[in-house]
């Protein structure tokens, strides 16, 4: 293999000739180091979690191996070569254990293959690892990807620290430095090929899905003016259920009740909602609680920008946004989608983000009999979106707002006793009024921000009447349904049950014994 030769020889020449060794800046770890600046907080697998005096922000460290001169030319070189020899049919971040281990192996090879390198025995796997993280991992943000306790990771440009969300943390700064532009444009060159997408000068920005559902960002200098960046937000393989919201203090059981009622909606008539909130306030996680109780003898088609939803059902149709090729042709919207679901006998409709057109389909089809849809939207408050609805580029008119029951604000709060939390902070109701006029709204659960509660308002629930009635029982016994729910989660809760597959397993057979199809 000639090219091999020459690239080798050249990362041989180019270098003085001595043994090359990793060099790698470990994670510290015990108590307060030497000068007292430092208190470790945590330490769970290779990352460790610091408190440093002066610094607002917690310091998140790993392993680090730092390419630079001779290491990083001849760990190009070599990838340069096992890139053109190696042929790597694993998708990006879908990478198998086993199969990196291949590639390690394959690697190992080449490097053997030229003793004149003079690389210690001892540093053999590491230069291998390292030229496989280039190939098919995440480069330095490899450990972050591989941390299911890292919510988000942030490249922010050159010479400046990588920071991170932690699930548990919040956001914290790592000791991940890229110190070239080329480090990362490489890598977002390589997770835009390995979905079919393009990211150059002339479409400098990058917002796609990956194949095991991470969300990734990416933009190009000059748009970003510091350097390249990438935004990658993880999602749990463990879906976080209506438990966890308890748990989590972002609901309580009564509020999880009245959710589970309405969206099930006794077998009878379930009802519309839209899930509201800013960026990041937990509006996906919610609806995706809410949606595990739809009975899963429904047909379920969900309409998504990037799938983030996650749930046990088998008839379930799930779509996605197409964005446009590189040949700027081939796009399909949401509102395209919507309409083909309506084709498709659906009975429930779920659309993850509603932003434009789709906005006045979806309510087309809740004014012609659709019930149980639900969906998700950016606003501040239940006014802010009807507003929102009603206005350009939605324009939902005012006559059809009518088919929407509930609208549940979720907001993304700091607390100077608790940190950052997220909070369901009011569940507001849209009561039906004159043919052609606004309807009416009224809070039924509002949440305190004295005492970081939510409870009822007082307020008559006027959809619980129209339940009731189609149900075949009376207010009474609907709520008396309510509280029967409420203990059904407690005792889950009491058995340490909360794994989302479970939790739905019990709340749907509850529901069918009720509607007597158990």
């Amino acid at each position: 293999m000639p090219v091999l030769y020459d690239l080798l020889r050249k990362a041989k020449m180019e270098s003085p000739a001595r043994q090359v060794a990793p060099s790698v800046q470990p994670a510290s770890a015990g108590t307060p180091d030497a000068s007292g600046e430092r208190i470790l907080v945590d330490s769970y697998g290779e990352a460790s979690v610091y408190k440093a005096r002066g610094e607002p922000l917690l310091l998140y460290e790993v392993p680090v191996p730092r390419y630079r001169g001779e290491e990083k030319e001849l760990i190009d070189a070599i990838l340069d070569v096992a890139a053109r020899v190696i042929n790597v049919d694993e998708a990006l971040f879908e990478t198998k254990s086993d199969a990196r281990d291949r590639y390690v192996a394959r690697v190992l090879e080449i490097i053997d293959a030229y003793p004149e390198l003079k690389i210690p025995a001892n540093s053999k796997e590491f230069y291998a690892k390292a030229v496989v993280r280039e190939m098919v991992g995440f480069s330095l943000l490899d450990p972050l990807v591989s941390d299911d306790a890292l919510e988000e990771v942030m490249v922010i440009g050159t010479g400046k620290p990588v920071y991170v969300f932690h699930r548990k943390y919040e956001m914290m700064k790592t000791n991940i430095v890229f110190y070239e532009d080329r480090d990362i444009t490489d890598l977002i060159d390589r997770i835009a090929r390995n979905i079919g997408r393009r990211i150059d000068l002339q479409s400098p920005l990058l917002d796609a899905r990956l194949p095991n559902g991470t969300r990734v960002n990416a933009t190009l200098s000059p748009v970003s003016l510091n350097g390249a960046t990438i935004t990658l937000r993880k999602f749990r393989t463990d879906p976080i259920s209506i438990i966890d919201l308890i748990n989590n203090g972002t609901l309580n059981y009564e509020i999880a009740a009245f959710l589970w009622l309405i969206s099930e909606g006794m077998g009878a008539m379930p009802a519309n909602l839209i899930i509201a909130g800013g960026t990041a306030s937990g509006k996906t996680t919610t609806l995706n609680s809410i949606t595990s109780f739809v009975p899963n003898y429904e047909r379920l088609v969900s309409i998504e920008d990037i799938a983030e939803i996650k749930l046990p059902f088998d008839h379930w149709v799930r779509f996605e946004v197409r964005p446009p090729g590189v040949e700027g042709t081939g796009e399909i919207d949401a509102n395209t989608l919507l309409k083909n679901a309506l084709r498709m006998r659906p009975d429930r409709i779920i659309i993850g983000e509603i932003r434009g057109e789709e906005a006045y389909t979806l309510f087309s089809a809740m004014n012609t009999g659709h019930r149980g849809v639900c969906g998700t939207l950016h606003s501040n408050s239940a006014r802010e979106t009807i507003s929102r609805l009603t206005s350009p580029p939605m324009s939902v008119p005012t006559i059809m707002l009518s088919a929407l029951n509930f609208i549940i604000m979720q907001q993304r709060i700091y607390d100077r006793r608790k940190g950052l939390i997220r909070r369901v902070s009011e569940i507001a109701e849209l009561v039906p009024s004159e043919p052609g006029a606004m309807p009416s709204m009224q809070v039924l659960y509002e949440w305190d921000p004295v005492k970081d509660t939510i409870g009822p308002t007082g307020a008559q629930s006027n959809y619980v009447q129209m339940l009731a009635k189609y149900a075949g029982g009376t207010r009474d016994s609907v709520l008396a349904e309510l509280e029967a729910r409420e203990q059904v989660l407690r005792d889950l809760n009491a058995k340490g049950v909360r794994e989302l597959s479970e939790v739905c397993r019990v709340t749907q057979n509850y529901a069918l014994k009720k509607q007597g199809k158990a």
